[in-house]
């Protein structure tokens, strides 16, 4: 591709919305897979959170996503999402997306944990990730200014004599060279045993950008998903949050309610946890509150659950905590610029301030279409820097299958729900032994990343909790500094 060309590595939600946004001007877009596959975005089942009816406000929206991040979140940032969210979703209704609509015609819209307000863009009840990437893989096939390269794999990012990134080395030795290059590469949830990711989502872009020198902002905070289904599957299926917004509710194996469902997703995972570790279990019930309906409404999550011989509108659901978000990620600015000249982030794989220390419900599918819109309008008409020789640097090694079942189960029982500094140094340990025995590998790079600043957090904030800190070290400051340290671990 040309030099001063756009290059997109990854082809979720926020990749290809971003590439449409960036018409006329010519974008490469790399998958590492056939398009459509190995995207957590397909997954999606709650929606895109947005402040459309007229009771509700984007201020409303902002604030609660403020206090769902436990101290973390850049208000600035949580306000600009929030306004700028109802004409994104305005975007994808012409993109096509078939989102649910009321009997007058309204953007029907579901209450979620920790909104004030119904505010939640659904498509069938648990369709909503899976409509929006048909609906942009179709435009962006039919789109005359996108190029989209399949099963290419990215693995190092090619960086000029001054340090420029100007685009990336594939796996199989291919090189794409760019004026601009935009990580899109999701997140991190394959690193752990137990997750609602595609096994795939290992945090190439997190380790890619570590490794080039770009600063990596709160690594530790893994969100993970309060109801994934407990039927022994890898990726676990996902029982939406929708579900306990419509009332289904959180019950032990002696049918006794032990938490707030619709408490934010921290709360929930780790009350989850702790039944299920003193042999209670789990289960979210929806007999009542879906009943007959789940094979409507809840399409997905009945399919999930019938294919294991569960019946939801007869049984409770067992349900387990699984990692399903990174707020952490590679720091932007509120135009998606990391601190690498030439590079950009976007979607899961940024950190732009936005989640904090607990992501607010569908807000990362806003987050990642409002900042896809950003930077396409910071690059549409730019102009691109005078390109210099390349820098040649070879790509990390491959990590075998043996020690990257070895690593999933390393960050599931040392860096999960609950945390302390004894697994977290026994974990830290093993993976620097992985990495002298097998390399610099992308998904022993990230792990490292989490654990290193997961210890160095002394605190429980957010998801991130600390059995041997259980408070917060300063519970009263209203908008903390991220967590920087680990960018050079």
């Amino acid at each position: 591709m040309r030099r001063d060309g756009i290059l997109i590595i990854g082809t979720g939600l926020a990749g290809l919305f971003l590439a449409l946004k960036l018409a006329p001007r010519r974008v490469t877009v790399l998958s590492q897979a056939p398009l459509g596959q190995a995207s957590a975005s397909a997954w999606a089942q709650g929606g895109l959170a947005a402040a459309l009816a007229p009771e509700d406000d984007p201020q409303l929206h902002a604030q609660d996503t403020v206090a769902a991040g436990a101290g973390l979140v850049d208000p600035a940032v949580a306000a600009l999402i929030a306004h700028e969210g109802p004409a994104r979703v305005i975007d994808l209704v012409a993109l096509g997306v078939p989102f649910d609509r009321t009997p007058n015609g309204r953007l029907a819209q579901s209450l979620e944990a920790a909104h004030s307000k119904p505010r939640v863009v659904r498509v069938a009840g648990d369709l909503a990730g899976k409509a929006i990437m048909d609906a942009l893989i179709a435009a962006a096939r039919a789109a005359p200014h996108i190029d989209i390269v399949e099963n290419k794999r990215a693995r190092v990012l090619l960086r000029d004599a001054n340090g420029r990134v100007c685009g990336a080395l594939c796996e199989d030795g291919t090189r794409f060279e760019a004026g601009e290059t935009i990580l899109a590469t999701g997140g991190a949830g394959g690193l752990y045993a137990v997750t609602t990711n595609p096994v795939e989502a290992q945090g190439q872009g997190l380790a890619m950008s570590a490794r080039a020198g770009a600063l990596i902002g709160d690594p530790e905070f893994v969100q993970f998903h309060p109801t994934a289904i407990d039927i022994g599957r890898d990726p676990a299926p996902l029982a939406t949050e929708a579900l306990r917004g419509e009332g289904a509710q959180l019950i032990n194996g002696k049918g006794e309610s032990f938490v707030d469902a619709l408490a934010p997703r921290d709360v929930v995972a780790r009350a989850i946890h702790l039944e299920r570790a003193a042999s209670r279990g789990a289960f979210l019930d929806a007999r009542e509150a879906v009943g007959s309906h789940f094979p409507r409404t809840f399409p997905t999550v009945f399919a999930a659950c019938m294919s294991a011989g569960l019946d939801p509108r007869l049984a409770p659901i067992p349900v387990a905590p699984a990692a399903h978000y990174h707020m952490g990620g590679v720091v932007t600015d509120v135009w998606g610029r990391t601190t690498l000249d030439g590079l950009w982030a976007v979607g899961e794989c940024a950190s732009t301030g936005a989640h904090g220390a607990n992501r607010l419900a569908s807000n990362s599918l806003l987050e990642a279409v409002v900042f896809a819109h950003r930077i396409a309008d910071r690059l549409r008409e730019a102009e691109t820097a005078a390109p210099l020789p390349i820098e040649n640097e070879p790509p990390p090694p491959v990590l075998p299958d043996a020690p990257r079942t070895e690593l999933r189960q390393l960050m599931q029982a040392h860096a999960g729900v609950v945390r302390d500094a004894k697994g977290l140094t026994q974990a830290l340990d093993r993976v620097r032994a992985l990495c002298e025995t097998h390399g610099e590998a992308h998904p022993l790079v990230a792990a490292r990343l989490i654990l290193t600043a997961a210890l160095s957090r002394k605190e429980s904030r957010g998801a991130h909790f600390r059995s041997d800190f259980p408070h917060a070290a300063d519970p009263h400051r209203s908008f903390l500094t991220r967590n920087d340290a680990a960018a050079a671990a």
